[in-house]
């Protein structure tokens, strides 16, 4: 007999979300997780990721469409904003506002490609360097508190929820599978999706999967990425006249978006693309912040953020997960499903991720091919 039909591990934004979407399903449900949800050493934590349409690929703004009614649901289960509108700007020789622009016409989402100077008098405080494309329907995702919207909302439908429960190793029994506890506690179950940002790398070996699935399975990078929050040089509301940006230069790729409630809504917070320090898996993290990267932001921010003070008030690591192409992996094969929407831009399709995955755990469909390990593998 098993405890649950589905055992959910890990309790960032995609397991929450799968979480909730198969609970709302009547399924049965246990969510774990190797600390809480949204713990501060993985990578849901915090108040801050950017919710865009732009994208190079037209599958992707496609995605976040199909995200958004998600979003609205969630919202309404949470009782309050989880998006706050910002806008967002995408700049530099390497971004490519104008193809970002054709696929964003593409997809029918309103936006704006604005000439350099005109984009340097509406927003006197970056100092573009390209032409700019500007899309008002982007945003601020509260993530940390849509973790435990989504949690909440899986309780609400029956879902247990087990903190402190770090997975060692699952093993198949019988039909099912049992999950066995760093610490030696078990649970049994019919389905186990693992979700586990950063510990991946770690659990691979440890789940009863197919070699030739494992050796399909795309190559992980772990980054220890660096995020720094700046003060505004002039008294503002918050976050009031900026919006969220994405600047591509040949020398760095930078990110910015208001800080939010765990920054204190006092600046904007700023990070470098892929700059941290690289793990073989994320508990290798120090939480400690790189001098040569912080270096290199701030530098950043005194050439082409004049309206912030070049010098951080905060600053904080975070986990990025890499796949080679930045295509996220939902699949699995013989009852365990590995899910990893990483590679820093999976906040925003949360809601959608839970509903892929929960089909993909049930049997329902597969996700798309671009997230399987091997096209035509099923769960």
């Amino acid at each position: 007999m098993n405890d649950s039909q589905h055992l959910v591990v890990g309790a960032g934004l995609a397991g929450a979300a799968i979480a909730w979407r198969l609970a709302e399903r009547g399924q049965d449900v246990t969510l774990v997780d190797r600390r809480r949800p949204a713990a501060e050493d993985g990578s849901s934590h915090g108040s801050a990721r950017i919710f865009r349409y732009a994208y190079p690929e037209l599958r992707w703004t496609e995605l976040v469409q199909r995200a958004l009614p998600g979003w609205r649901e969630l919202e309404r289960l949470h009782g309050g904003r989880l998006i706050t509108p910002t806008g967002a700007l995408d700049l530099g020789d390497d971004r490519d506002p104008r193809r970002l622009a054709a696929v964003l016409a593409a997809a029918g989402i309103e936006h704006e490609l604005i000439p350099r100077a005109e984009a340097r008098q509406r927003w006197p405080q970056i100092d573009v360097d390209t032409d700019v494309l500007h899309h008002p329907g982007a945003g601020v995702i509260d993530a940390e508190t849509a973790v435990h919207a989504m949690v909440a909302a899986a309780q609400q439908h029956g879902a247990q929820v087990l903190t402190d429960w770090p997975l060692a190793r699952l093993e198949r029994a019988g039909s099912g599978f049992t999950a066995v506890a760093a610490d030696g506690r078990t649970l049994s179950a019919g389905h186990v999706v693992v979700s586990a940002g950063g510990w991946l790398p770690d659990l691979l070996g440890a789940l009863p999967l197919p070699s030739g699935f494992l050796e399909s399975f795309p190559a992980l990078e772990v980054r220890e990425e660096n995020a720094f929050h700046f003060p505004y040089a002039e008294d503002v509301a918050p976050g009031a006249g900026w919006p969220t940006l994405i600047h591509k230069r040949a020398d760095i790729q930078v990110y910015a978006l208001p800080g939010g409630r765990d920054a204190d809504f006092r600046g904007q917070k700023v990070a470098e693309y892929n700059g941290g320090r690289k793990l073989r898996s994320a508990a290798e993290q120090s939480g400690a912040v790189d001098p040569a990267n912080r270096a290199r932001v701030v530098e950043y921010v005194r050439t082409f953020l004049p309206g912030l003070v070049p010098e951080p008030y905060a600053e904080t690591t975070c986990l990025f997960t890499n796949t080679p192409t930045e295509d996220f992996v939902i699949d699995g094969v013989d009852g365990v499903t590995v899910v990893s929407p990483c590679s820093g831009h999976g906040a925003k399709f949360a809601p959608l991720l839970g509903e892929i995955g929960a089909d993909v755990a049930m049997g329902a469909a597969t996700a798309p091919a671009e997230f399987r390990v091997r096209t035509g593998a099923g769960a």
